[in-house]
């Protein structure tokens, strides 16, 4: 018997693989029939959870789409993005671990793989900030020949298509 409480393990977010498919579809799967059933028609959630793996899947995970949650070795939950249309196309967690904030880091890192950044040199800022980026911080952007240049980030949200 422990006298500690257990401590749940920490929720890591990792690049979904396509070898990740099958997992990501059987937690989307459990996920809507455990939390869809009090707003759908069993019916409904038969169709729904019968269908197969969309074929854009893979494609969404090769450039670079997917976000996957990881408690321990095990699937928390996911995040798709659509990035050529610039649309969620899902998020599901493990209804286990519902209302522990999983789906807001999965759709926050869907957002930052929605926005382009940059380090731009002092001189380009003006065309940056015209081209609708905004300065984040200033930093000092290592220079691949070994010099150090002071440089600003900045971030771009995109537009949707």
């Amino acid at each position: 018997m422990s006298f500690f409480p257990k401590v749940p393990m920490p929720i890591t977010l990792r690049p979904a693989l396509p070898f990740d498919i099958a997992a990501l579809w059987a937690l989307r799967t459990v996920a809507v029939r455990v939390g869809c059933a009090t707003h759908y028609a069993p019916e409904q959630i038969e169709v729904w959870t019968a269908s197969p793996v969309p074929d854009g899947y893979a494609a969404m995970l090769a450039a670079g789409g997917g976000v996957v949650a990881m408690q321990g070795e095990a699937i928390a939950g996911y995040a798709m993005l659509d990035i050529d249309k610039h649309e969620v196309d899902a998020v599901f967690v493990d209804p286990a671990l519902a209302g522990l904030g999983i789906g807001r880091r999965l759709l926050a890192a869907l957002e930052q793989l929605a926005r382009l950044h940059l380090s731009a040199s002092l001189n380009a800022v003006p065309f940056y900030q015209a081209a609708g980026f905004v300065a984040l911080r200033g930093e000092a952007y290592a220079h691949p020949s070994g010099i150090s240049l002071a440089s600003v980030a900045m971030e771009k949200a995109l537009a949707p298509a």
